[in-house]
């Protein structure tokens, strides 16, 4: 089972099986007596760039990825023999494998939120989606933009797409010659935080206090870290590599067929939208994928 981290939230999302699933409201208000406002709200009503704010977002798909789980079970879904996140998603996967509590996950997450907000002034950093060429073609890239600023490939989702993080005029540079190596596709996405590159570093070490704040334990079910696609070990090896996330490169490509090779015979994406769903399946055509986003999605995963 893998969860979904920022890009997968919209307006709405979840009302379908809230409807029938009264956990799924529960979930929300448990975040928002921690947040201080109503996130259900916010998510059924928008406005949709005020649920894309990174200090929002980053909360909300904690919450979601929670709230998909937690309709997983009571509909009797079977119990999961591993869990990845993609990026933030780590941490519903963390929570799911019972090596935190959802309070402390979510305190953790908020200071995630605002220090990786912070971390770089506006109109100074971004981050841009490459199609269509592979890895080494776009790590040199990204070593050429990098002579003019910081351009790195941060997030490896799938063979053939893999998105970069910098400096925005590194990250133009970048855009440019990928396009002249071959690419299908290469365009500034509309993020203004550098995700996962080393612009993240002050982010990432401002976060060890909060990380030390909570109590974190070894995963009752494995989880594994979308970094380095090893299982994280005990709460000392949780904080460690919590930290080193926010500017470590995601290696999707690699969790998921780490997870694979540790067994998994399918693969169900728990949370709204079904992103990583189509990451999956373009990493391994042979296993079996799905998702819970709706009533519909829920029946399909639990029937197959």
């Amino acid at each position: 089972m893998v969860f979904p981290g920022q890009g997968s939230q919209s307006v709405g999302m979840q009302a379908d099986l809230a409807a029938d699933y009264p956990v799924v409201e529960r979930t929300y208000a448990e975040a928002s007596d921690i947040l201080g406002y109503d996130l259900w709200a916010l998510i059924q009503a928008g406005p949709a760039e005020k649920l894309s704010e990174t200090i929002v977002t980053q909360p909300a798909m904690l919450t979601a990825g929670i709230a998909a789980y937690r309709v997983w079970c009571a509909a009797g879904g079977d119990e999961p023999q591993q869990f990845a996140g993609h990026s933030l998603g780590e941490y519903s996967a963390l929570v799911a494998a019972d090596a935190v509590s959802f309070t402390d996950a979510m305190k953790v997450v908020i200071r995630r939120s605002q220090l990786m907000q912070n971390a770089v002034p506006g109109g100074i950093g971004g981050m841009a989606a490459v199609l269509g060429l592979d890895d080494d073609t776009i790590i040199k890239v990204c070593e050429e933009a990098s002579l003019i600023g910081v351009a790195e490939p941060v997030n490896f989702n799938s063979p053939g797409q893999v998105v970069i993080a910098g400096h925005l005029e590194a990250l133009d540079r970048a855009v440019s010659q990928a396009k002249e190596a071959g690419a299908r596709r290469a365009i500034i996405l509309p993020v203004s935080v550098p995700s996962h590159s080393s612009l993240m570093i002050g982010a990432g070490e401002g976060l060890r206090e909060a990380l030390a704040a909570a109590d974190f334990m070894a995963p009752k079910i494995p989880v594994i870290a979308a970094t380095d696609s090893r299982a994280y070990l005990d709460g000392d090896d949780i904080r460690e590599r919590l930290s080193r996330q926010v500017f470590g490169p995601v290696q999707w490509v690699r969790t998921v067929n780490a997870m694979i090779e540790n067994g998994a015979n399918r693969i169900i994406e728990c949370g709204p939208g079904k992103v990583l769903a189509g990451l999956c399946r373009r990493i391994s055509k042979t296993t079996p994928t799905s998702f819970i986003d709706s009533l519909d999605s829920l029946q399909n995963s639990i029937n197959n």
